[in-house]
């Protein structure tokens, strides 16, 4: 499908990557990965044919589709959502005009026997064949499906895209896309703008997708849940595993502490060889003998560790002072957008200390609240701080409010207070902007860099209760982890409206859930909510019931098995039960294998076939894991 050989790009004399090779095949959903100005973003340029190399080849298969969804698009104004959506169809577009025209035609035609009238029923013939393969007849069901896949409501189709915020736009984008059938579909952050439920639509989706994918995220989940390979780019090169993004992770640093043992043996060897070389030198008897020792070490192919790239920010948040037991107390407080009700009789009662998500569809009133607590905009109803609260707030769109002629510590220094004014170098040096970066203008900052800026800009304000809208955005995995542990450990009151559920779990211990101007309290982390939420969808409780009945009938059937299904039946249990014994018995001797190597890594990692032994222990867990899952299945299934 696409052949990728040698590839380079170079930006004012420096290499971005190089000597870049790898082909994507049918079926590949790759995961691509990096820090933020690693490439990721070029590269998918590159494959879209958007971009040319600085040197290198990339091959397409002939005929091939590629779609792609930047980060910046352009929409025609003066179209509906439908409208939009169906530019996906340009050639039925096209066949439905043509055939319109021809059977217009044919019904002011009255020379039946002319040759001009028989071409045009062949013409409409064939027109209609074509449009009938090409889905024509489908099309529109298909559009609204995919649609409201992604979040959109039916009584939205016939509103004009102008009216929506750059995020929906982006929705629309990429369902066209998906309604395109590409070969090839590159996919620069799709999750940025979703929100959890269509998220997880998108999952589904793309699981199902019969062509290759390339996709950018910083949702380890949706990566885990989706891809099924992992091209990472790390300072200048890519590593390249048929693994989603965590199992690749693992391999990865297996094979990097292989590497360096395998160095470290090395080493030893060319140093005793270095050492016989010194010794024999000092005779003549031997000095041939040095010669050789000498050559043959000239010759050794030294092992090198793959490099990684270790910079992350380092960020602390530190509470202010400590405030009342209530921080904010709502009562009655609405919220309408012209005719447009966001929020209605919200009643609210936030305690000191609460760690809490707002989750749900976009459009529901999750920003609008926060902007309101932040006294950001005008709203109906009583909303109060409590008493010593100091407020932190990151908006959304946060860095759209850098100054984009300023510099990163022009931008800083105006923001500063006097108490840490003299601390604004050291503070951008822990969120990667060091050197020479502190004199970038914001204009040129990558979406990752300005959002690391606008959150360094935050700490230079003292607060207690600290409200963050969509933090995550544009933020890479490292930089994600570092904010999701400073967050984790910051002792005030958490408020994140965000979609991103890894980040989430283990943050927030309550979740606010919006949905139709209500909001609804669940007492559990997002797993939790998930969980309660998918039981409120009709659909799913439909599904349920219907498990749920199959199950009863297995359990009424059970009684009237015959004697050879009950033999079968005790067998299958003896089987699941020896398993699970192995297993039992194969985690002790990993686990004691593990802490062995903990306390005594270079004696054991130098005993023969220690680590070939190691990997086939893992290996026969995973297949006695399989084999767990399949008797468990058959035993359900009786």
């Amino acid at each position: 499908m696409l052949n990728v050989h040698n590839l380079t790009v170079s930006f004012m004399g420096t290499d971005l990557f190089s000597g870049i090779t790898f082909k994507l095949n049918k079926g590949d959903r790759v995961g691509l990965i990096g820090k933020n100005g690693a490439g990721k973003s070029t590269l998918l340029k590159l494959l879209s044919k958007d971009i040319e190399p600085s040197a290198g080849d990339l091959a397409f298969d002939k005929d091939v589709k590629i779609g792609f969804l930047r980060q910046d698009i352009d929409f025609v104004h003066g179209r509906t959502i439908l409208e939009e959506a169906y530019q996906a169809f340009e050639e039925i577009k096209r066949l439905e005009k043509e055939l319109e025209e021809i059977n217009a035609e044919l019904l002011e035609r009255t020379d039946y026997e002319s040759e001009s009238y028989s071409q045009l029923i062949i013409d409409l013939t064939e027109k209609t064949e074509r449009y009938e393969l090409l889905g024509g007849y489908n099309y529109k069901g298909d559009t609204e499906k995919i649609l409201q896949g992604l979040g959109f409501q039916r009584e939205d189709f016939d509103k004009l895209t102008d009216t929506f915020s750059g995020g929906w736009r982006m929705r629309i984008e990429l369902a066209k896309l998906l309604l395109q059938n590409n070969d090839i579909l590159l996919l620069d952050e799709p999750t940025n703008h979703l929100d959890i439920e269509s998220i997880i639509w998108l999952e589904n989706f793309l699981k199902n997708y019969a062509g290759a994918i390339v996709l950018v995220s910083h949702d380890k989940m949706f990566l885990d849940n989706v891809t099924n390979r992992t091209i990472e780019i790390s300072l200048g090169r890519i590593y390249d595993y048929k693994k989603p993004y965590s199992q690749f992770l693992a391999l990865r640093a297996e094979i990097k502490e292989k590497q360096l043992q395998t160095q470290k043996n090395q080493q030893k060897q060319i140093e005793h060889t270095e050492k016989l070389i010194e010794k024999f030198r000092a005779k003549a008897s031997k000095a041939s003998m040095a010669q050789s020792l000498i050559k043959k070490l000239e010759k050794v192919e030294r092992i090198e560790v793959d490099e990684e790239d270790n910079a992350v920010m380092n960020i602390r948040f530190t509470k202010s002072k400590e405030p009342g037991k209530i921080v904010f107390e709502a009562e009655n407080v609405a919220k309408n957008y012209g005719e447009k009700k966001v929020l209605e009789n919200v009643d609210l009662l936030i305690e000191r200390n609460s760690k809490i998500a707002f989750v749900g569809q976009n459009g529901q009133g999750k920003s609008t609240l926060a902007k309101i607590m932040v006294g950001e905009i005008p709203f109906e109803g009583h909303l109060k701080p409590g008493h010593n609260v100091e407020l932190g707030y990151f908006a959304q769109n946060q860095s759209e409010y850098l100054p984009p002629d300023k510099t990163v510590l022009e931008i800083m220094e105006d923001a500063a207070l006097d108490t840490n004014r003299m601390k604004v170098r050291d503070m951008l040096g822990a969120f990667l902007f060091g050197g020479e970066a502190v004199d970038k203008k914001a204009k040129v900052l990558s979406g990752g860099e300005r959002n690391r800026l606008a959150l360094c800009k935050l700490l230079l304000q003292p607060f207690n209760v600290l409200i963050l809208d969509e933090p995550t955005n544009h933020l890479d995995i490292a930089s994600k982890n570092v904010l999701k542990k400073a967050l984790q450990s910051f002792d005030g009151t958490l408020i994140i409206v965000s979609h991103d559920r890894e980040f989430l779990q283990g943050l927030a211990t309550t979740v606010y859930g919006f949905k139709d101007r209500v909001i609804k309290e669940y007492l559990g982390d997002i797993d939790y909510f998930l969980e309660e939420h998918k039981m409120e969808s009709l659909r799913e409780a439909e599904k349920r019931t219907v498990v749920a009945s199959q199950k009863e009938a297995k359990g009424k059937s059970s009684h009237q098995l015959s004697k050879e299904q009950e033999k079968a039946l005790r067998k299958l249990k003896n089987r699941l039960s020896k398993i699970e014994t192995q297993i039992s018995d194969l985690e002790e001797e990993i686990e004691t294998i593990d802490l062995a190597l903990a306390q005594n890594y270079d004696e054991l990692s130098s005993q023969p076939n220690f680590f070939e032994d190691y990997k086939a222990k893992k290996r026969k867990m995973d297949e006695l894991m399989e084999e767990w899952e399949l008797v468990e299945e058959e035993i359900t299934n009786f």
